[in-house]
């Protein structure tokens, strides 16, 4: 116990100068938080951009669909062919991408335009299949750089 007590009750100035931290330390410790900070910042910009992109490619992906669908609804009788709406042909259409925007949606500077091209060929005689093929090609605003969804379907007549 008196040992303990002469460790308790030493004189706080003999220790002063190791005490604290140098100058050097300080500097070393305050590069390591901003290299943290620095990384932690630059996920969440990069996590906000991948959020971005996949919002835009889900609605591409949507609006491709959309296209593979109305070429999907004509009417294709085999047995008779008066009735044939959809003929191997390419056509395509343009449209405002369905994300959340602010303003008004026709306006270019706040809207997300897309163009989607529908192909419909003949992939077989026998059975008879047409391929339905739709791309659909937007431009991700952050980068610039176009991108492409595609969807293909294979439809049987009468179907």
């Amino acid at each position: 116990m008196i040992v303990s007590e002469k460790l308790l009750f030493q004189n706080p100035a003999a220790n002063t100068l190791e005490s604290g931290f140098s100058l050097a330390e300080v500097l070393v410790a305050i590069g390591i938080l901003s290299v943290v900070f620095a990384g932690l910042i630059y996920g969440y910009v990069q996590a906000n951009r991948i959020a971005e992109w996949t919002s835009m490619s889900l609605a591409a992906q949507s609006y491709a669909s959309q296209g593979t669908e109305q070429a999907r609804a004509a009417h294709w009788s085999y047995s008779d062919s008066a009735i044939d709406e959809l003929p191997p042909t390419n056509y395509s259409f343009v449209g405002i991408m369905d994300i959340p925007i602010k303003g008004n949606p026709t306006n270019t500077g706040f809207a997300f335009w897309v163009t989607n091209y529908v192909t419909v060929t003949n992939y077989s005689a026998n059975p008879p299949l047409r391929l339905i093929r739709t791309d659909c090609r937007w431009i991700f605003s952050l980068t610039g750089q176009p991108q492409t969804n595609t969807v293909i379907l294979i439809r049987a007549p009468d179907q």
